[in-house]
């Protein structure tokens, strides 16, 4: 971190300012925590200022989750003002999210930095290209399934937010919307199962990295970066309700395009970095 000049600190503090702006706009469009775009940002950020590669991936998802904590609250609540939340659904999954974080947090603490970076592109062009080719007919049902195993969703959910730092929105959106559910109210439930997913999750990473502390850049807490935090998060959070004012006014069929080509773009990122 020596070795970089207040220049290039002031160029890397423009470009999270600005990620975090595209971030909370993401989060409010799509439902999801915005961590498509923040981790990319972050990524590029510790590499600049010398982060250990094994360490490197775990400290962008960590951060990532704690900076859309607040953001995920103030999207749900614009699209709970929408009243386009199944808040039934968001408490069936709870339980689950959380095991699922922590079963993924403690993979953390010994996975190599590719393992997140390969769970990023599977997840993210899965659900891009489901949303991008699916058709209308494409469902598992007309609706959830009623039985006690239903909430391994919200396990699986936890689990690939840990993994990947994206918060799981993308995965919910896609699971609802296989169960019948109208886009716009899959966004909005989503929004509302990724806000106990960013605080579990932000927590989980912390303790993760408390190990690893000596390979962590300075003012780290485990897994997190209060830097990344201090700087992207405020203005990710502001930018959230904008982005869910755009999601309810867009069609059906062109929010389910722009989704699913924003997160095949974030998987081609990724793959892109695990060539290069």
């Amino acid at each position: 971190m020596l070795g970089v000049s207040l220049g290039e600190l002031a160029l890397l503090a423009a470009a999270i300012l600005a990620g975090g702006v595209v971030a909370g706009l993401l989060a409010g469009l799509f439902g999801v925590g915005g961590g498509v775009i923040v981790v990319p940002v972050l990524y590029e950020v510790f590499r600049i200022l010398g982060v250990p590669d094994a360490v490197h991936m775990q400290l962008c998802i960590g951060t990532s989750l704690a900076i859309m904590a607040p953001t995920n609250i103030r999207s749900y609540v614009a699209h709970r003002a929408a009243g386009a939340v199944l808040t039934d659904v968001v408490w069936q999954w709870t339980p689950g999210v959380i095991v699922g974080i922590a079963i993924g947090s403690l993979i953390a603490t010994v996975a190599p930095s590719p393992v997140f970076k390969i769970a990023f592109i599977v997840i993210a062009g899965i659900i891009g290209g489901k949303l991008l080719f699916a058709q209308e007919r494409w469902q598992l049902g007309d609706d959830l399934p009623k039985h006690p195993f239903a909430r391994l969703y919200g396990l699986a959910v936890g689990l690939m937010a840990s993994l990947t730092g994206v918060s799981g929105g993308s995965l919910c959106t896609m699971v609802l919307a296989l169960y019948g559910k109208p886009i716009h109210q899959a966004v909005a439930t989503s929004a509302g199962i990724v806000v106990p997913i960013t605080f579990a999750g932000t927590l989980g990473y912390v303790l993760a990295g408390l190990p690893h502390q000596s390979e962590l850049p300075p003012l780290s807490i485990g897994f997190v970066s209060l830097i990344g935090f201090a700087l992207m998060a405020p203005v990710s959070s502001l930018a959230a309700p904008y982005g869910a004012k755009f999601a309810h006014a867009m069609s059906k069929r062109a929010l389910e395009i722009a989704f699913g080509l924003f997160l095949l773009a974030a998987s081609l990122r990724f793959l892109a970095s695990l060539i290069w």
